[in-house]
């Protein structure tokens, strides 16, 4: 019976390889169906911060002539987009709309004595106009919240006494300014409205401000703070979804702002609800505003080409001149890096956008496209149960069988975490079974290695390395059949378990390495644990440790980047359009080249392959990046496989040097 068992396993392999073909081809339309999708939105928004710029020009002798002066210059940069907040007193008091006065400020004014009975905001208006528009505003805000407004007036000039402390009264928030919004439309800017969650929702109020928004012509909005409009702490609480209605009925998204701390809440549901009509955001901050125009550039380009983002939220920040005496401000950096043939707007016209109101991706789905992703899903599970052939060879049948149950399950219970699951471990299978094939080549081709020339020890390991990076893709397809839904692309939702699929494909090519080879050194687990422990093996594993705490830090959205390869990073964009990974190209790419050439004469040198494997599952990572266009990520994998080639080709010089002058000086160093 175990004979049969063994045979129908060892059988089972080939139909699994089937199913896997099977799913690649059926993967095949979704992908599609992605590289549809990414090409919906071509618009790239270029947007300022007003509200920074209000703050900029109350350091300006005349604030007035500043602001047009400043909204003409950022209008010829290409900046059309103007982000304007809920209004504050101190925002109305640096536009001179009003002037705050504390309790204590009036009574100076007015001459009266302070009492401990009353501590109230006043504030006089600058001219009846401002009056006419602000004071309703100010009045419907303060009683929205139950506290008292009432006519104030000094010197002839008309106010409002409101009955709270000025501490309190600066922070409540208003609509937004509608003298700004008016004088900035008839200039020409389209404005971005950002609202926060107030303490009481008002439908009624949240559709009046909607409709004066969509009358001025905006159809996006952006949220200030942690919650959306309508979110609360206690579901029965919360009015997301009549917020949602409003939206939609008058046809306006929403803005996903990039590399939040964590996301505003509120925000995964209310995009839903207003069926994704969403655009992502990159924020540029006003400490970054002040970096060198070349670098505020890229980061414009890369992310409308690498991240699919849409809209470039820009701050400028105040600065403090200590040697000239004068406090300066960074729009004229910030002009310089929009500006110009090498410019922001240049570069992203040049990869082919337009600039102009952003666009939410309109989702292709050709129809049918279900019954191919579960043919898809089959063939990940029977990428899956193939890697458990390989070291297990007795549950293969097992394997796919509870694969096949447990995706079921999953689906009923949990279908997002089923995806997510079998992406992460697809994309784990491909490049270990890749790896595995490529050492039982080399211990295949070893014996006949020792009489080949280098030329085709070489010709070798590169026809092994294109081979083994293509299998590896395999995993590919299943990835993004699996993950395609318009949340991971506005990173609403996330690949998981990055740093699983970073360790998992090289401890079990090691695995393998040491475990399952004929000719392993080390044979069976029981022989290494009654190896006695030597000074050497530890300062090994110290190091190997070190390694991989180095290597995860590196990996995901928060690794970081020495200074010269961000400058080299930027090389390789201005000159091939596309970066490659460093890891791949300067890495795991010409490693296992060079480990080839090596194995194939020096049996041991296959461990070094263990090594290699970091530039096969790091190609299939890129692709976990689902918020990367599709051909993007091809170009970068295929890029880094060029550059690996030409970086192995030193590599392998370098070890015939070596090796020819170990063999010249090693008999005298013997004699010695």
């Amino acid at each position: 019976m175990s004979q049969k068992w063994r045979h129908w396993n060892k059988a089972a392999t080939k139909v699994l390889w089937i199913l896997v073909i099977l799913g690649i081809v059926a993967s095949l339309p979704v992908a599609y169906d992605r590289i549809r999708t990414e090409g919906t939105s071509k618009n790239v928004e270029m947007i300022f911060d007003y509200r920074d710029l209000v703050q900029v020009s109350s350091y300006q002798g005349n604030p007035s002539a500043w602001m047009n002066e400043q909204l003409d210059v950022l209008q010829e940069a290409g900046i059309h987009t103007m982000a304007v907040y809920q209004a504050t007193l101190t925002e109305f008091s640096n536009a001179r709309r009003i002037t705050v006065y504390s309790e204590q400020d009036a009574a100076r004014l007015t001459g009266k004595v302070l009492t401990a009975n009353e501590n109230a905001t006043y504030l006089l208006f600058t001219d009846a106009e401002n009056q006419a528009k602000i004071e309703p505003i100010i009045r419907k805000a303060f009683a929205s919240q139950e506290i008292a407004v009432e006519d104030w007036s000094l010197n002839g000039r008309s106010g409002l006494k409101i009955a709270t402390p000025v501490q309190n009264a600066v922070l409540k928030t208003m609509e937004p300014d509608p003298v700004a919004m008016e004088m900035l439309e008839s200039k020409g800017f389209h404005l971005l409205p950002r609202l926060s969650n107030s303490a009481v929702y008002d439908q009624e109020g949240l559709a009046s401000l909607l409709d004066r928004f969509k009358a001025m012509g905006v159809d996006r909005i952006l949220f200030d703070g942690e919650e959306v409009p309508g979110y609360a702490e206690e579901p029965d609480e919360r009015h997301l979804e009549d917020f949602a209605q409003l939206l939609n009925e008058r046809g306006i998204g929403i803005a996903a702002i990039e590399n939040l701390r964590g996301p505003q809440r509120g925000f995964e549901t209310l995009a839903k609800d207003t069926n994704f009509n969403v655009a992502r955001l990159y924020s540029l901050s006003g400490r970054d505003s002040a970096l060198d125009p070349d670098i505020i550039a890229d980061r414009f380009a890369l992310a409308a080409k690498d991240r699919n983002i849409r809209m470039m939220f820009i701050h400028t920040a105040v600065q403090t001149n200590s040697v000239e005496g004068r406090i300066t401000d960074t729009i004229e950096n910030l002009v310089e890096s929009l500006d110009g043939p090498e410019g922001a707007i240049q570069r992203i016209e040049n990869y082919g956008f337009e600039m102009g109101p952003a666009a939410s991706f309109e989702v292709a789905e050709m129809a049918g496209q279900n019954y191919f992703r579960w043919i898809a899903i089959l063939g990940a599970v029977a990428l899956i149960a193939l890697l458990v052939s390989i070291f297990i060879p007795p549950l293969t049948l097992l394997a796919f069988a509870l694969g096949v149950v447990g995706t079921a399950g999953l689906y009923v219970l949990r279908p997002h975490l089923m995806e997510q699951a079998l992406a992460l471990l697809a994309g784990i299978s491909a490049p270990t079974i890749a790896m595995v094939f490529a050492i039982r080549k080399i211990d295949r081709l070893y014996e006949v290695g020792q009489k080949m020339s280098a030329g085709r020890r070489l010709a070798h390991g590169i026809l092994l390395f294109l081979r083994t990076s293509a299998m590896s893709l395999i995993a590919v397809p299943f990835i993004i059949a699996l993950l395609n839904h318009v949340t991971y692309q506005l990173v609403l939702d996330q690949f998981r378990g990055v740093s699983l699929l970073h360790l998992a494909p090289i401890a079990l090519t090691a695995l393998y390495v040491l475990f399952y080879r004929k000719n392993s050194a080390f044979g069976s687990v029981g022989k290494i644990l009654r190896m006695p422990v030597t000074i050497a093996m530890v300062v090994i594993a110290v190091v190997a440790a070190v390694a991989g705490l180095y290597y995860l830090s590196r990996t995901g959205n928060s690794g970081s980047a020495s200074g010269i390869e961000k400058t080299f990073r930027t090389l390789l964009e201005n000159t091939v359009g596309v970066r490659p990974r460093f890891k791949e190209f300067l890495l795991g790419h010409p490693i296992f080249i060079a480990a080839v050439f090596v194995a194939l004469k020096y049996r041991h040198a296959v461990y070094v392959m263990i090594i290699a494997s970091i530039g096969q599952l790091s190609m299939v990572d890129t692709f976990a990046h689902i918020h990367t266009p599709v051909w993007i990520s091809l170009v970068r994998d295929l890029l880094g496989m060029g550059l690996g080639i030409i970086v192995a080709l030193g590599f392998v010089l370098v070890w015939q040097i070596i090796e020819r002058c170990w063999k010249k000086w090693s008999p005298l160093l013997a004699k010695l």
